[in-house]
C-alpha cells in the first residue's frame, strides 16, 4: 500500500484513512472519482472495503488474480473484493471464529455481482473433493435461481434484488465449503401485482414465457407473448435489451437438477408461476345488484387446474367474503373493487409464499447433514438507504433496517478498534460520534415506537386510516426530536411536509415518509375464505405453505413492520456473534454508463452509506498501523543506524528510525508488535523522504543534463523571440497608423450627414440617417408594449415619426392577436357570463363594480357533496351548479338554510337529503334582486301552480354569480329586474307580500311589525 503513495496525486490514496482532509466530503469524492478514473474501483476505509461499480468488465477477476490474493497480509496488495473475502477465510480458519461480510448499496450498486464474486473465489481457492464440489455447484447455482424469483428490472438496475438476502457458508475444521444456509428478508411482493413504467415484473414469469419448451406452455395454458398478461405490461417494457431471457432460463433448469428438485417440485412451481399470471388476467364486472362477477372463465378454470382446487369454490372465494358472526359464518358478495383487491392478495400471497418454500428447499440441499461443529462465513446482500421522490412503507423498513446495521458498524468497529488499542497497550482515547440508538429506538421501542403505534392502528376495532395512525404518532412521539409532522413542524419547514407525511432525522438525513397505504401494507391480509381455499389446494408447493393449522388459529397474524422487525433482530444476533467485514458499493450514475462520474448522485450515497462517519471514527485515533517488521524493512534506508542491515530487535529498531526522520511525540505511539502513527500527512512526509532517497543520485545526474539541454534552447529562442519581436512592433504600428485615418475619415463624414441631416436622403446625410433609424429601432426593442393596455411608446425622431406611428400600430395589432389568441375555452365560458351579469347589474346594483374581476366558480358545492338519495332521484338530469342559500317562508319570513341546485332541466330547493322545492325553468314568470348590496333574490312564479306556494325569497351570498347562472340555464335573462326601494311578490293564493330595501351601518333581514320584510344593506362608500 505505502508504494502506491508517491502516486496519490494522479490516483489518490488506497485508503481514505489517510487523507489528511479526513472530516473534508470534497476530498472523500475527489479521491474516489480520481481512482475510478484508472479503473481502480476498490478503496479502502480501514478494513472496510468501498466498491464503485465500473459498469463494464474489468480483467480483475482472473484465476490468476485469485491465487495472487490467496493467504497475502491485508494491506500488501492494492484493495480488492479477493482481500475481503481471503482476510476473512484466514481469520476463520486460524482463529476458528465465524465471520460475516455486509454488503450494501444501492439497487445497481453491484451488490449481488460483489457477493458472486465472494462465492467463485471461495470455489476456486479453498480445497476441494468430489461430495464437496456437490456442495460448491449448489451453492454457486442457488444465486441464479433466487435472481430468477427475487430480482427484477428497475429503473436503477436492469437486475435489482427485490429481497434482501443473508447466506451462511459452512466450512469444516479444515477450511472446505461443506453447506450453506440462507435467510431472505421483505421479498417485494407488490411488484407482482403492479410495476412501475419503465420496470418488470420478477425475471422467472418472462423467463417461462421465453425459454419454456411449447409442450411445458402448452399444459400451463400459457402463450409466449408477455403482452397478453395484465401483471408482465404495466411496467411497458417486457423486452429488455441486457437481459436474455431463454439463456437465463437454460440456466435456471440446470440450477434445478443440480439444487435437487425432482420433476414434481419442477412441475408444481410452474404451476404457482402460472396460475399467478392467469389471476392476473381475471376480470370483475358488477351485476344488477352491484356485486362483482368473473366475465370469463377461461382463466379461472386453468386456475382451478393448477393449483387443484375446486372450480366453483375458487369462483366463489374470489367474488365472496366469509365473515363470521357468533354462531355463524356469513358469505358477503364483494364490489369490483374488493375483488380486485382480493385477486390481487391472492397473487401475493401465493409468490411470497411460494419465494419462501424455495428457499427453504435450497436450504435443504445445502444442508450438511454432519453433526459436528462448523465455522461460518455469511455474507449479507442488503438494501441500501433509500431516498425517492415519494417513501412509502417498503423504504420505512428498508431504512430502519440501515439504522440498525449502521448502529451494529459503529459499535463494533468501536469494539475492534479498542481491542487492538488494548493489545497493543495503548491509552484508549474515547471517540465522540453520533450514536444513532434513539432513532433506533423510535422506530422499534415496545409500546411506544412507530412500529408499535402502527400494530396498534391496524389492530384496534373501528375505523383505522392512515391519517388516524399520523394523528396517534404526533400524540404518543411528537415530542421526540427526531420526527416532525406538518402539525408539528415551524412555519419554514411546514411547506415540504405534506398533511400524510412525517418526516424522520435518520443518521443519514433527513427522510419524509407518505403515509398513504401505512395500513394496508403493514397488515398484508388474505380473506379467510381464500385462505381456506388455499389449504385444501392439490398442489403439492402450496400444501406445504397454506396449513390448515393456520384456520384454527383465531388469533390474527404479525403484522409485517413486527416480522421484519423481529427477523431483523435475529439478523442482528446472528451478526453480533460474527467477526464483521463490510462491503459499501457506490452506483457511479443512473444512466449504467461506464467511465461516467455523477458527483452529485455519489455524494448522496456516501451520505446515506455513513462513510464519512465510519471514517471518522477509524480516523479519530491512528490514521496508520504497521508491524515493526514491515516499517523497518521498506525505511531503514532512511537512518545511517539501520541501513543496510539492523541487527538488533524491530522494535528498537523502529524507535531509532522515527527519531532520525523527526517524529514528534505526539505524531506516534509505539505498541507492543505495531508503530502507530496519528497523521496521514506523517507518513506521507516519510515515503516521500524515501522516493527522494531512492532517486537521489539520478535526480541530481538528470538536473545536470537537462540544465545543459535547456541552456542552449534558451539561448535558441531568446535570438528567435528578439527577431519576432522586432517584426511584430512594426506590424503593430502599420495597423495602428491605418486605424487611425479610418477613424480621422468616419469622423468627418458623419459630422457632414450631421450637418445636412435636415436635407432628403442623399449620400452626404444617408450614412446618419441610417445610425438614427438604427438606434432608434434598437432602442425602440426595450420599449415595446407588453400588453394591449400599455400605451407608452419611445418618442421617434423627427425623422421617423410617420414610421414610428406604423410600427405602433403593428405592434398593438400583433398584441390584440396574441391576446385573441391566448383566450381559452373556459376563459371565453367567464366572458360570456360576465357579459350577461353586465347586461343585467351593470349601472344598476351596487358592488357590482367589485365583482367583475372576480371569476364565477363553475358550483360552490361538488356533486358527491349533495345526498345520495337527491342525487338518485334527480340522476336524469346533469347538475350544473350548486350553491347555498337562505330561504325566507310564507309564514314569518323564517329563514332557512337550503341548497339551490341547478341543473339543465330545472331547478331545486334542498334541504338535507330531501327536495323542497322543484322550479321549472319554463314556469319562471320574473326574476328580481335589489340596487343595493345585498344578496336578496326573488323567483317570481305564475299564480296557477299547483302547490300555490308563491314566489321564492332568497338570500345568496353570490348573488351576481348566481344569477347569472339561473338565467342562463333558464334562458330568461330578458326577465331580470333589478328594484329599488322595494319590491312586490307573490305569498300564494292570491295573497301578495312587500320587500322593503334600505341602506344602514350593518347588514339585517327582519320582519317588520306591519308584515313587510326589510333588508338593511351596508352603505358603500363612493
Amino acid at each position: 500500500m505505502e508504494g502506491a503513495l508517491i502516486a496519490r496525486d494522479r490516483v489518490g490514496v488506497q485508503d481514505f484513512v489517510l487523507l489528511d482532509s479526513h472530516t473534508s466530503e470534497l476530498a472523500f469524492l475527489d479521491n474516489l472519482r480520481k481512482r475510478y478514473r484508472e479503473n481502480l474501483i476498490y478503496t479502502y476505509i480501514g478494513t472496510l472495503l468501498v466498491s464503485v461499480n465500473p459498469y463494464k468488465e474489468l480483467d480483475i477477476y482472473t484465476i490468476k488474480q485469485m491465487e495472487q490474493y490467496k493467504g497475502v497480509n491485508f494491506f500488501e496488495l492494492p484493495p480488492h473484493i479477493y482481500a475481503i473475502a481471503d482476510n476473512a477465510y484466514r481469520d476463520m480458519c486460524t482463529e476458528y471464529n465465524n465471520h460475516f461480510i455486509l454488503i450494501s448499496g444501492e439497487s445497481g450498486a453491484g451488490k449481488t455481482e460483489a457477493s458472486k464474486k465472494i462465492l467463485q473465489y471461495f470455489a476456486v481457492t479453498c480445497t476441494t473433493t468430489e461430495q464437496l464440489q456437490i456442495v460448491r455447484d449448489r451453492l454457486l447455482l442457488s444465486n441464479p435461481v433466487l435472481e430468477a424469483f427475487g430480482n427484477a428490472k428497475t429503473l436503477r438496475n436492469d437486475n435489482s434484488s427485490r429481497f434482501g438476502k443473508y447466506m451462511d457458508i459452512q466450512f469444516d475444521f479444515k477450511g472446505a465449503p461443506v453447506g450453506g444456509h440462507i435467510l431472505s428478508y421483505l421479498i417485494e411482493k407488490s411488484r407482482v401485482v403492479h410495476q412501475n413504467p419503465g420496470e418488470r415484473n420478477f425475471h422467472i414469469f418472462y423467463q417461462l414465457l421465453e425459454g419454456g419448451e411449447e409442450d411445458l406452455l402448452r399444459g400451463l395454458g400459457l402463450e409466449r407473448d408477455p403482452q397478453k398478461y395484465m401483471y408482465l405490461i404495466q411496467g411497458d417494457c417486457a423486452k429488455v435489451a441486457s437481459i436474455n431471457d431463454r439463456s437465463d432460463w437454460r440456466t435456471v433448469q440446470k440450477a434445478f437438477a443440480v439444487i435437487d428438485f425432482s420433476e414434481r417440485n419442477t412441475e408444481n412451481l410452474f404451476g404457482v408461476i402460472a396460475s399467478v399470471l392467469h389471476l392476473g388476467n381475471i376480470q370483475f364486472e358488477e351485476d344488477s345488484n352491484g356485486h362483482a362477477i368473473i366475465t370469463k372463465g377461461t382463466q379461472i378454470k386453468w386456475i382451478s387446474k393448477l393449483l387443484g382446487v375446486h372450480l366453483s369454490i375458487l369462483q366463489e372465494a374470489l367474488t365472496h367474503r366469509k365473515i363470521e358472526a357468533r354462531f355463524e359464518e356469513v358469505l358477503s358478495p364483494l364490489n369490483v373493487d374488493l375483488a380486485f383487491y382480493a385477486r390481487d392478495a391472492v397473487a401475493k400471497a401465493i409468490y411470497g409464499r411460494t419465494f419462501t418454500w424455495l428457499v427453504n428447499k435450497i436450504n435443504g440441499s445445502l444442508a450438511n447433514k454432519d453433526l459436528t461443529k462448523k465455522m461460518v462465513i455469511g455474507l449479507l446482500d442488503i438494501y441500501g438507504f433509500e431516498v425517492f421522490e415519494t417513501n412509502s412503507f417498503e423504504q420505512f423498513c428498508i431504512n430502519y433496517c440501515n439504522e440498525k446495521l449502521q448502529q451494529l458498524l459503529l459499535e463494533m468497529t468501536l469494539k475492534a478498534e479498542q481491542e487492538e488499542y488494548k493489545l497493543e497497550d495503548i491509552e484508549w482515547e474515547p471517540i465522540p460520534y453520533f450514536n444513532n440508538k434513539i432513532i433506533c429506538d423510535l422506530v422499534e421501542e415496545k409500546h411506544k415506537g412507530i412500529i408499535s403505534i402502527l400494530d396498534e392502528e391496524c389492530l384496534r376495532p373501528g375505523e383505522a386510516t392512515d391519517l388516524s395512525f399520523l394523528e396517534k404518532l404526533e400524540e404518543k412521539v411528537g415530542t421526540h426530536a427526531h420526527i416532525l409532522t406538518r402539525k408539528l413542524a415551524d412555519q419554514k419547514t411546514r411547506k415540504s411536509i405534506d398533511w400524510m407525511d412525517f418526516r424522520l432525522l435518520h443518521y443519514a438525513g433527513e427522510v419524509t415518509y407518505c403515509t398513504v397505504g401505512f395500513l394496508e401494507k403493514n397488515n398484508d391480509l388474505l380473506y379467510r375464505n381464500l385462505k381456506e381455499v388455499l389449504c385444501k389446494s392439490k398442489n403439492g408447493i402450496l400444501r406445504e405453505c397454506f396449513h390448515l393449522s393456520e384456520l384454527d388459529n383465531r388469533r390474527r397474524p404479525e403484522t409485517v413492520a413486527t416480522q421484519f422487525k423481529n427477523s431483523l433482530a435475529s439478523l442482528i444476533e446472528i451478526l453480533m456473534s460474527k467477526e464483521p467485514s463490510y462491503i459499501r458499493c457506490i452506483k457511479p450514475n443512473d444512466d449504467k454508463a461506464p467511465d461516467k462520474f455523477d458527483n452529485s448522485l455519489i455524494k448522496h450515497q456516501v451520505k446515506y452509506l455513513g462513510l464519512m462517519e465510519h471514517l471518522r471514527v477509524r480516523r479519530a485515533g491512528f490514521a496508520y498501523r504497521r508491524k515493526y517488521e514491515h516499517f523497518l524493512q521498506r525505511y531503514k534506508s532512511l537512518c545511517p543506524a539501520t541501513w543496510p542491515h539492523w541487527r538488533g530487535s524491530p522494535a528498537v529498531g523502529v524507535e531509532k528510525l522515527v527519531k532520525h526522520i523527526g517524529y514528534k511525540p505526539e505524531e506516534y505511539k509505539l505498541g507492543r508488535t505495531k508503530l502507530f502513527i496519528r497523521f496521514p500527512r506523517t507518513l506521507f512526509a516519510t515515503e516521500d523522504a524515501f522516493e527522494y532517497r531512492k532517486h537521489l543520485l539520478i535526480a541530481r545526474i538528470q538536473a545536470k543534463y537537462k540544465g545543459c539541454i535547456g541552456k542552449r534552447e534558451f539561448q535558441k529562442m531568446r535570438r528567435a523571440a528578439i527577431k519576432l519581436e522586432a517584426c511584430w512592433r512594426g506590424v503593430l504600428a502599420r495597423k495602428l497608423a491605418k486605424r487611425r485615418m479610418w477613424a480621422a475619415q468616419t469622423i468627418r463624414k458623419y459630422i457632414k450627414s450631421f450637418i445636412n441631416r435636415k436635407d432628403p436622403l442623399n449620400p452626404e446625410n444617408k450614412d446618419f440617417v441610417r445610425l438614427v433609424r438604427c438606434n432608434y429601432l434598437t432602442k425602440l426593442r426595450d420599449y415595446v408594449p407588453k400588453n394591449v393596455l400599455d400605451k407608452t411608446w419611445l418618442k421617434p425622431p423627427e425623422l421617423l415619426v410617420e414610421t414610428s406611428e406604423l410600427l405602433k400600430k403593428l405592434c398593438i395589432r400583433n398584441l390584440v392577436r396574441k391576446y385573441c389568441r391566448s383566450i381559452t375555452a373556459e376563459r371565453k365560458a367567464q366572458l360570456d357570463q360576465k357579459v350577461v351579469t353586465s347586461a343585467i347589474f351593470c349601472g344598476k346594483k351596487e358592488r357590482y363594480a367589485e365583482s367583475v374581476p372576480v371569476p364565477f366558480a363553475d358550483t360552490r358545492l361538488q356533486e358527491n357533496e349533495l345526498s345520495p338519495k337527491v342525487l338518485q332521484m334527480i340522476r336524469h338530469e346533469k347538475v350544473k351548479y350548486v350553491t347555498s342559500v337562505v330561504k325566507y317562508d310564507r309564514k314569518g319570513f323564517k329563514p332557512r338554510e337550503r341548497l339551490l341546485v341547478l341543473t339543465r332541466i330545472a331547478g331545486y330547493i334542498l334541504e338535507a337529503a330531501k327536495i323542497k322545492q322543484k322550479i321549472e325553468y319554463a314556469a319562471i314568470k320574473g326574476i328580481s334582486a335589489s340596487s343595493l348590496s345585498d344578496g336578496i333574490l326573488v323567483i317570481h312564479l305564475p299564480d296557477d301552480t299547483k302547490q300555490k306556494e308563491g314566489d321564492v325569497v332568497l338570500h345568496c351570498e353570490h348573488i351576481f354569480e348566481t344569477v347569472t347562472k339561473l338565467c342562463m340555464l333558464a334562458k330568461k335573462e330578458d326577465v331580470v329586474s333589478v328594484a329599488e326601494g322595494s319590491l312586490q311578490f307573490q305569498l300564494g293564493a292570491g295573497k301578495e307580500g312587500t320587500i322593503i330595501f334600505t341602506a344602514g351601518k350593518e347588514s339585517r333581514i327582519y320582519r317588520a311589525p306591519n308584515g313587510q320584510l326589510i333588508v338593511v344593506s351596508p352603505k358603500i362608500k363612493s
